[in-house]
């Protein structure tokens, strides 16, 4: 048996270039085998045309993309590193930022990657947010200063922004810039990159994507020479018939796996989550914060992890970072299991019983919400409507397809949802978004909170935050934030899970998790020889 806990190393090493801090890290922890492999096979399905532009939202779409654009940064498994930038300052207190852009680098069609490529990217991007935007309207002005260096300055410094303008995907402007409807050029050239690999087959129909190694890639040797995702059933029956070479295993099916040593197995850590979502921009009870703290004491989260995620998981945590996260406060309120405590929370927000099985307002009105949630986590939405109704509160459950319940989410089109996602480990700015919604439409389901403002109190320390470039200063603030988020409940946290992936190491054995990610097969190093490349 070939067992191995995902290593947390970066609870130590991610505070300073996680939350952008000016440092280089220099060396990576490597996988274990080396040569390449002719093509890996991974679970497919439909996640939009692989553009920084037409991918959709969730994770999975924005990895393939990421396997064809590059960035100026790219996540190692430790912080940030030097990607197609190869060096960078910081200038005038964490207001502008000087790159170095790396020299070499080829388009996929051939062309040379210059300054002048950056610089209109972060432009266009301003311009025309992509999917994944992370700059929007922050940018005050981007300067080429020689043939090898570009200067970004800011409106306003903010904390997170290396981080953003690191990972923003650089485009060719002698394509893009004849383009004024980003999100449906979708013929051949919207997907040139300079990334390692090229997209050479795309199914919408089938979910069915295709990437080959390009040969020109200017950065570490790529070890796998075709990605394809392909469509399937049966997970697990995949995997065994070696249709696939990689799985999620619940706890239940782990130790078939264990016993057996052609399977090595890594623990996620907690960046994945469900969140229990409370639409505040509606009148009504959800605005107030008695009955969202009822809410945080009726719900048992504990049942939660044990009955959904099978024991793979972590309660989520009214501060909202999960335990994993290297900015986790400590001293955060916790709400345990106690209907008791819920019914008496109701009863002060003027919800009576009155007699009857579910609570009624002063106006006579029900204590009744509709929860919203995609098809596969009814489940998780019955277990809520059981332990709701046990203090006075109707549920009705409304399922849809996930395209469908993220879209809703985003319009504000819902009372209460309940939405997973990854993204849990990244900077906190992401705070922001939980704690008072956001709802711009290229926007990450990640992204997507609770709709509502938070208190005065609550928003001033959100807005310092983001703007404190000190880093202790600002996890100083950051630990405020969510002592004051567990008292406003923004949102419930449900659980962040902590599965297991199951892979042959015989086959390929250079997966790695990015920094902030809980996933091996979305991370761009897993698939090259950054072992020995520096």
């Amino acid at each position: 048996m070939a067992y191995k806990p995902a290593s947390y190393a970066l609870r130590r090493c991610i505070v300073i270039l996680a939350l952008c801090l000016f440092f280089l890290v220099p060396t990576l922890n490597a996988g274990t085998s080396s040569g390449q492999v002719e093509v890996i096979r991974l679970a497919g399905g439909d996640w939009g045309y692989p553009s920084p532009y037409a991918h959709y939202p969730r994770g999975p779409g924005g990895v393939k993309m990421c396997m064809i654009f590059d960035s100026l940064l790219e996540r190692g498994d430790q912080g940030l590193i030097p990607w197609l930038a190869t060096s960078w300052q910081v200038e005038d207190q964490g207001k502008a930022y000087i790159f170095t852009v790396r020299k070499g680098v080829k388009w996929h069609d051939g062309t040379p990657m210059t300054p002048e490529d950056v610089a209109f990217s972060l432009n266009y991007a301003g311009r025309f947010p992509m999917t994944w935007s992370y700059v929007f309207d922050r940018i005050d002005r981007v300067e080429i200063l020689d043939d090898d260096r570009i200067k970004v300055t800011l409106k306003t410094p903010t904390a997170s922004m290396l981080y953003s303008l690191g990972i923003s995907r650089i485009i060719p402007k002698h394509i893009w810039e004849k383009v004024d409807n980003p999100k449906t050029f979708t013929t051949p050239e919207a997907v040139i990159g300079t990334g390692p690999y090229r997209l050479t087959g795309y199914s919408r129909e089938h979910g069915t994507y295709r990437f080959e190694r390009f040969k020109d890639f200017w950065g570490p040797a790529v070890r796998v020479n075709r990605l394809e995702f392909i469509p399937v059933s049966e997970s697990i029956l995949a995997y065994q018939k070696h249709e696939i070479d990689m799985i999620r295993v619940s706890p239940d099916l782990l130790p078939k796996f264990q016993t057996d040593p052609e399977h090595r197995i890594l623990k996620s850590p907690g960046f994945w989550g469900y969140r229990l979502l409370f639409n505040r921009n509606l009148p009504g009870p959800a605005q107030i914060t008695q009955v969202r703290r009822a809410f945080a004491h009726a719900v048992d989260l504990d049942e939660l992890v044990a009955k959904v995620a099978r024991g793979a998981a972590l309660p989520g945590r009214a501060g909202i970072l999960p335990p994993d996260h290297v900015m986790a406060a400590q001293n955060v309120r916790a709400y345990e299991f106690n209907p008791e405590k819920a019914g008496r929370l109701l009863d002060q927000a003027e919800f009576t019983l009155n007699g009857g099985s579910v609570r009624t307002g002063a106006d006579g009105k029900p204590l009744a919400f509709d929860l919203l949630c995609a098809g596969d986590e009814v489940r998780m939405a019955q277990i809520l409507k059981q332990r709701l109704a046990d203090v006075g509160v109707e549920i009705s459950i409304k399922s849809c397809n996930g395209k469908t319940r993220d879209s809703r989410v985003r319009n504000q089109n819902y009372d209460l949802a309940i939405i997973g996602h990854g993204g849990w480990g990244g900077d906190p700015d992401y705070l922001i978004a939980h704690c008072t919604g956001d709802i711009k439409q290229s926007s990450s389901p990640s992204a997507s909170g609770g709709s509502g403002l938070a208190s005065p109190a609550l928003m001033k320390l959100l807005n310092a935050q983001r703007s404190q470039t000190d880093p202790e200063k600002r996890r100083d603030l950051v630990v405020k934030i969510q002592q004051m988020a567990a008292e406003e409940v923004p949102e419930i946290p449900l659980f962040y899970t902590t599965g297991y992936t199951a892979f042959r190491p015989a086959k390929y054995d250079g997966w790695m998790f990015m920094f902030d990610h809980h996933s091996l097969e979305h991370s761009k190093l897993s698939y090259l020889d950054w072992k020995t490349w520096r």
